[in-house]
């Protein structure tokens, strides 16, 4: 019984979300209802509360992988190539001075 209420806990709750408040409230109905003992209680609060931290680890890892790809396709200019073109722009304009001062005015 115990082992069904947590499979129905964890699928029907949206578990990035889940706050250490809900999942005590939760377990508090339950163990009100009889469901669950105090020792189930407390454990079935653990699992819930771990179980969550790996949901929103995974979904923050899948979301970063969706971002990433999404930029990649849209071709954008990365920070690193921003400053590789200030760089040689930065020496192009060196070199146009060095060669302005070997031009004779007109």
């Amino acid at each position: 019984m115990f082992e069904t209420i947590k499979k129905v806990a964890f699928t029907g709750m949206g578990l990035a979300a889940l706050t250490r408040e809900k999942a005590e409230e939760l377990s508090k109905d339950l163990i009100a209802k009889g469901k669950l003992t105090e020792q189930e209680g407390e454990k079935f609060v653990q699992e819930l509360i771990v179980r969550a931290e790996e949901s929103k680890v995974a979904l923050k890892e899948q979301t970063e992988k969706i971002v990433s790809s999404a930029l990649s396709k849209m071709d954008l200019a990365k920070a690193a190539d921003l400053q590789q073109l200030k760089e040689e722009i930065e020496k192009l304009r060196r070199e146009i001075d060095v060669l302005k001062e070997h031009i004779p005015p007109s």
